[in-house]
């Protein structure tokens, strides 16, 4: 008997923008009766083969079939009629409106030209009902938690008899007990019949739930596998690729025993796990893991950028929960975010002002830093770290990716911090800006500040031989927990992988 076709396939999908080539040669088959996963690191491409299924990018090479015939949707609401509907991470609903509203925006049931709101309440519950929920329809949206409102978007999804249903990370954030309640729903969709493509980067979910994965690097489909015959490991090896050679491990810092920050169950519902972590001054602390794994999640809830359900941070003996970062920055802490555009530099300004920023910010704006002061300050980091720059005046989004990362590192630097929190610092640089920055934060982690305390740094990077290069301890986490701390050496690329897929290395 021959094998059964493909409700919905995709072959040689080809996607690019200027100076980026975001998909090569792309396939993926979605199967009647079946959940599949679509896995792959930061940039694979998983993001861009979605809005080229939903319709949101035309791409420039390729063909897509639906049941077997040719298909070119131009919209998502071209998508829709053909079928495919996507509930997206964020949830795209309006707060303020009804559930039962919510669930038929755009296309509500009318009698004499005017809304039939009694058959939109029936059909409602009977939507609800199906994806085991007993809600008030009429209530507004915004009275319900963040499960609840994803489960709306999946019942408002299904309304338009959809035959594929893409989720896009919709556990990220959910707890525990909702995870299985969406589970039990795609179950279910599963046994009547829809093609569900699940997007996630939670290991434990692909398996819990997938029957089939397709593994995407670089832009371009890496492999088609049954779930039951791809092992951990091996997958996470299919999504990373291989790797060079590691550069040779930096001299090892002499850290103290002294710790710079202690967390004690550190957690935000639906980002982290409760983490127990100390960072001595001094060293360099390595967070590793997949994308999802909880790195920046971390990151943040330390700065106080976002605010944490339970557990605190001690610093010298006090405990306290940082509710904003000029909490943590008058605490000593220092954060150089992974998104250095959004959330780092400020392009239109000059070298030399986005160097003073924090320490502008920090002494408070009625007490201005005098401008030769300015001046003087910059054009000492910008020699210390090496900034290849015209002027300290010249705007810094003339600056490379290396040199603009470069001044947002001598912007931490100036605050003299206990704690610099590195998260991706650098991503989309060269090699030898690589090197330069992380032998320069090295170098200031031996040196002690005035006050003779040694500076902290927590290093988060998706590039496992730049953390185990750099680090001299290493913290691995796995879907938004702590899975196990290692000293220096302990570990190569092969291990930190086997750690994260089965909890310690084999």
């Amino acid at each position: 008997m021959s094998a059964p076709a493909p409700l919905l396939s995709l072959a040689g999908i080809d996607k690019g923008f200027p100076g980026v080539q975001a998909l090569s040669g792309v396939g993926l088959r979605l199967f009647v009766g079946e959940i599949h996963a679509l896995m792959g690191q930061n940039g694979a491409g998983k993001s861009t083969l979605i809005k080229v299924l939903t319709g949101l990018y035309p791409p420039d090479a390729g063909r897509i079939e639906l049941g077997g015939a040719a298909i070119a949707p131009r919209s998502t609401a071209d998508a829709q009629a053909l079928g495919i509907s996507t509930v997206y991470q964020e949830v795209n609903l309006v707060p303020n409106l009804s559930v039962a509203e919510n669930l038929f925006i755009g296309r509500y049931p009318r009698r004499w030209g005017q809304i039939d709101w009694r058959r939109m309440r029936e059909r409602s519950r009977q939507l609800l009902a199906e994806l085991e929920l007993d809600i008030d329809v009429e209530a507004p949206l915004a009275r319900y938690s963040l499960s609840i409102q994803q489960m709306v978007a999946i019942a408002r999804a299904l309304n338009i008899s959809a035959r594929v249903l893409i989720l896009d990370e919709p556990t990220s954030s959910l707890d525990e007990a909702a995870v299985q309640h969406l589970f039990r729903v795609m179950r279910r969709l599963r046994e009547q019949g829809l093609a569900l493509l699940f997007v996630t980067h939670f290991l434990d979910q692909v398996y819990a739930v997938s029957d089939r994965i397709t593994v995407m690097r670089n832009g371009r489909t890496e492999g088609e596998y049954l779930a039951r015959d791809l092992g951990r490991l091996e997958l996470i090896q299919k999504m990373v690729g291989p790797h060079a050679a590691s550069t040779a491990p930096l001299a090892a810092c002499a850290q103290t025993t002294t710790p710079a920050l202690t967390t004690h169950g550190l957690a935000r519902r639906g980002a982290l796990q409760p983490l127990d972590l100390e960072i001595r001054e001094g060293e360099v602390l390595g967070l590793c893991g997949l994308l999802g794994s909880g790195r920046t999640e971390a990151a943040r809830l330390l700065f106080g950028a976002d605010s944490a359900d339970a557990g605190d941070i001690e610093i010298a003996g006090r405990r306290q929960r940082f509710a904003s970062p000029r909490q943590a920055i008058a605490s000593g802490l220092a954060f150089c975010s992974e998104d250095r555009k959004l959330e780092g530099a400020v392009l239109a300004l000059s070298v030399r002002e986005n160097i003073v920023l924090a320490l502008q910010a920090r002494q408070g704006w009625w007490r201005a830093i005098p401008l030769k002061r300015q001046q003087a300050i910059a054009a000492d980091y910008v020699q210390r770290l090496g900034i290849k720059t015209a002027d300290i005046e010249t705007p810094i989004g003339l600056l490379s990716g290396g040199n603009q990362q470069k001044a947002l590192l001598a912007r931490w630097l100036l605050t003299q911090p206990r704690l610099l929190i590195l998260d991706e610092p650098t991503r989309g640089i060269d090699v030898r800006a690589k090197e330069e920055i992380m032998d320069e934060v090295r170098r200031l982690c031996a040196e002690g500040d005035d006050d003779d305390r040694r500076m902290a740094v927590l290093f988060i990077s998706s590039e496992l031989p730049e953390v185990l290069r750099c680090s001299d301890r290493v913290v691995v986490l796995r879907d938004r927990r702590a899975i196990g701390t290692y000293e220096r050496g302990q570990l190569d690329e092969r291990s930190v992988l086997e750690v994260i897929a089965a909890d310690g290395p084999r």
